[in-house]
């Protein structure tokens, strides 16, 4: 992503040019079937266009050397390919600006063909296309690794809240299981403190009641007397 960003600047000086190099070379296509005037005039217009496409393979060139020099080769490569390219171009003008009538091949070359796209610039003009597609094909596929990387984010987050809750249900799982055998423990507790408090109200009854006959016998014995 860094190395497109550094790029960026360079691909639109890029784009530009392709674009004034395809409308150029049909210009110059079309300067044979002009005469006079109209044909330097004609030829005037595609050489100020030059000069504007020669500016910016001036800026790509500029722009290229001041990245880092991995990223700057094969920029200046194509760069290079451009200046020869738009000489080309200026030879085909020249060419063109003093060409009689022509025949079929030498009107295909010029971009004159009834099959447009077997012409330079039909070519140049479906390369410029491939590339645009190939760029946005791989702006898609940087944008679907993006998604990945995030979903595989979301999924490791989730998977360690996941964790997370688990190992509390199983924290809650041990309390509740102590809890239960702290209520087990206690209910055998009262239940034994039950028999005892039992037991001893049996023995106060017993007592209690030894006592009364105690005392009746008592009672008795002196009545008797």
């Amino acid at each position: 992503m860094e190395t497109a960003d550094q790029t960026a600047l360079f691909k639109q000086y890029e784009t530009d040019y392709c674009n004034k190099s395809t409308d150029i070379s049909r210009k110059i296509g079309g300067i044979p079937s002009l005469l006079g005037e109209q044909r330097r005039t004609k030829a005037t217009e595609i050489e100020a266009e030059m000069r504007s496409a020669d500016t910016v393979i001036k800026s790509m060139d500029m722009e290229a050397r001041q990245l880092p020099q991995t990223i700057a080769a094969p920029l200046l490569g194509k760069v290079r390919e451009y200046k020869a390219d738009l000489a080309s171009l200026r030879e085909q003008l020249r060419a063109a600006s003093i060409a009689s009538p022509v025949g079929d091949a030498a009107r295909a070359e010029l971009g004159l063909a009834s099959d447009y796209y077997s012409t330079t610039a039909g070519q140049r003009e479906k390369m410029l296309t491939a590339t645009q597609r190939l760029e946005k094909s791989s702006a898609r596929l940087t944008d679907a690794r993006q998604m990945l990387a995030q979903a595989e984010d979301t999924g490791a987050s989730i998977l360690v809240d996941l964790h997370g809750q688990r190992e509390t249900i199983e924290r809650s799982r041990t309390t509740l299981q102590s809890a239960d055998e702290g209520i087990t423990k206690a209910r055998k507790t009262l239940s034994s403190m039950a028999r005892h408090v039992m037991q001893n109200k049996i023995i106060l009854y017993g007592i209690i009641a030894f006592l009364l006959l105690a005392i009746a016998l008592i009672v008795y014995a002196k009545l008797l007397n």
